[in-house]
């Protein structure tokens, strides 16, 4: 079975085609610059192009990527019903959509109401499951989504302590995200370590632009960073992380803006970028600090002492750890980051080689001789578990 892996932003779409069961990876691209100009990226057969080409929205970008896939010299399919699935990257389902399900009326308004716990990502993935049913009609589609792994975290790690009821007419509780990259890796690290995933407590940290770590226990997500939204838990690109609510109060009084403005302020202008004036792009941060910006280097800083934190906040909640897992653009790729986040950890058992940690974006175990916890870096993979969803709901 051929799987169409859409990843859609609001004015993005990656997308992936996979030959499934095998997860082997046919094609693979990028549309982005939606709405503006048009720019495009396409990998299939060892070949590379890039490119620009009109994209008024969502539709037009679905349509050309099929275009590609059936080209007659760089494309991968001859017949459009080559492509049996969809599978769509959904945010969050919240509390009704707790595991992937097959797209229909009903599950398209669930995520619909779902918007305002990921108002930055809902609604572009609905952009992109409503754009393949125009110019796929017919073709089933599978929502799989960033909550769900964490759906089975117990309720004193999900609660909020604010009035109850709060909880229970409006479902305000933590949900976290990043779920198919923590379950893939977790899954993976626990083959690398040839145990039984169920008796594992893995500490898995998936560090980007936006950022989260979780807390692995027997396979289960037991805690996560983020939140209601993607907003809570480490400073991340723009995104402030944890503060002290009482801050959305004091900025509304002294600028005179609403809290809807702050909270794009919080979502859209903080974080690193926000600490640093620089950049929300980590490179970008680094070469800063490196020419002596002291707010870059600052932002730096906060970003991995947040990290150290959780990790010795999860392996405090499991009672111990027994591996911590770096993945994502920064943790695949940046070994000063994974050196500082580790550094001071040596009384729990974790220890790096400076030799092994000097690798990029490749699968590494990079655990000191003589470290009790071992330390892994792992590319995660989340378009092969929104494939291998697809097919199995596609199937029943």
């Amino acid at each position: 079975m051929k799987v169409l892996v859409i990843n859609a932003g609001s004015s993005s779409l990656k997308y992936q085609l996979l030959d499934m069961p095998a997860g082997e990876v046919v094609a693979k691209g990028l549309c982005e610059r939606i709405g503006i100009d048009g720019k495009y990226k396409y990998e299939a057969k060892g070949q590379k192009l890039t490119g620009e080409t009109p994209m008024a929205n969502h539709s037009d970008a679905i349509r050309f990527l099929v275009s590609m896939l059936l080209d007659k010299e760089n494309g991968v399919i001859t017949d459009m019903k080559e492509i049996e699935a969809v599978g769509h990257r959904v945010v969050s389902g919240g509390e009704k959509l707790y595991e992937s399900v097959l797209i229909t009326a009903e599950s398209k308004k669930a995520i619909e109401e779902c918007i305002p716990l990921a108002p930055l990502h809902n609604p572009a993935n609905l952009t992109g499951i409503e754009a393949c049913e125009e110019v796929m009609p017919g073709v089933p589609q599978v929502a799989v989504f960033d909550t769900a792994f964490h759906a089975k975290m117990p309720k004193q790690a999900y609660v909020y302590a604010i009035p109850y009821e709060y909880y229970t007419k409006y479902g305000i509780r933590r949900y976290g995200f990043h779920g198919t990259s923590h379950r893939y890796v977790s899954e993976q690290c626990a083959k690398a370590m040839g145990k039984d995933i169920k008796d594992l407590r893995i500490i898995t940290c998936h560090l980007g632009n936006g950022s989260s770590v979780s807390a692995v226990n027997g396979g289960v997500s037991v805690d996560t960073t983020m939140g209601l939204t993607p907003l809570e838990g480490l400073p991340m690109g723009t995104r402030s992380g944890n503060i002290d609510p009482a801050i959305v109060e004091t900025i509304c009084e002294r600028e005179g803006l609403s809290v809807k403005e702050v909270l794009n302020i919080l979502n859209k202008k903080s974080g690193v970028l926000g600490v640093s004036g620089v950049s929300s792009d980590f490179r970008d941060l680094c070469d800063a600090a490196d020419q002596g910006n002291e707010r870059a280097a600052l932002a730096i800083d906060m970003f991995n002492y947040s990290v150290k934190k959780f990790i010795g906040a999860y392996a405090a909640a499991m009672g111990g750890v027994d591996a911590v897992v770096f993945t994502a653009g920064v943790g695949e790729n940046d070994k000063a980051f994974r050196l500082q986040i580790t550094e001071g950890l040596e009384f729990m058992g974790i220890k790096v080689d400076p030799v092994k940690n000097d690798i990029r974006g490749k699968f590494a175990d990079i655990s000191a001789d003589g470290a009790t916890v071992k330390t892994f870096v792992i590319p995660t993979n989340e378009e092969l578990v929104i494939a291998m969803d697809t097919e199995a709901i596609v199937n029943k």
